[in-house]
């Protein structure tokens, strides 16, 4: 079961938020409060608040505990600009971009592994000395 949260349209550039987002994916969500928390950024306040949004939809509205939960994913995208301009020397002007952002904070319970007795694979360094380990053989065997 995962509960997402979405806060559009925040005015800061989604390559600051980005740097945020990036820093709590995968953490638990206690963890993810905590960091947010102490970063000295504008973006941990937004993505805090689209957190606590998120663990608030998990307990109300789908009426699960959200303190062993996990950020799945947190994602900021581009959203719309707004055009202004700086007025420049000799009466001309050069444009401005004021860049919003939406900010999608996903959370979820633990994936649990099932350990499954002797359906196990060989790890893949094994797999992949395989192919060479028969090609040896043939070699000894044939220089014999």
């Amino acid at each position: 079961m995962s509960v997402r949260s979405v806060l559009k349209y925040a005015r800061i550039s989604s390559q600051k938020a980005r740097q945020v987002t990036r820093a709590i994916t995968g953490m638990p969500v206690s963890q993810a409060l905590s960091v947010l928390d102490f970063t000295p950024k504008k973006a941990a306040f937004l993505v805090g608040k689209t957190l606590r949004s998120a663990i608030a939809n998990a307990e109300n509205n789908h009426e699960q505990d959200a303190s062993e939960f996990i950020v799945e994913s947190a994602i900021a995208t581009p959203g719309p600009s707004l055009a202004r301009i700086m007025p420049r020397a000799r009466g001309s002007a050069s444009p401005i971009k004021k860049r919003m952002t939406h900010i999608t904070v996903i959370i979820g319970a633990p994936k649990v592994e099932e350990a499954t007795e002797g359906a196990k694979k060989a790890p893949k360094s094994a797999r992949r000395d395989a192919p060479a380990k028969k090609k040896a053989a043939k070699a000894k065997k044939v220089s014999e």
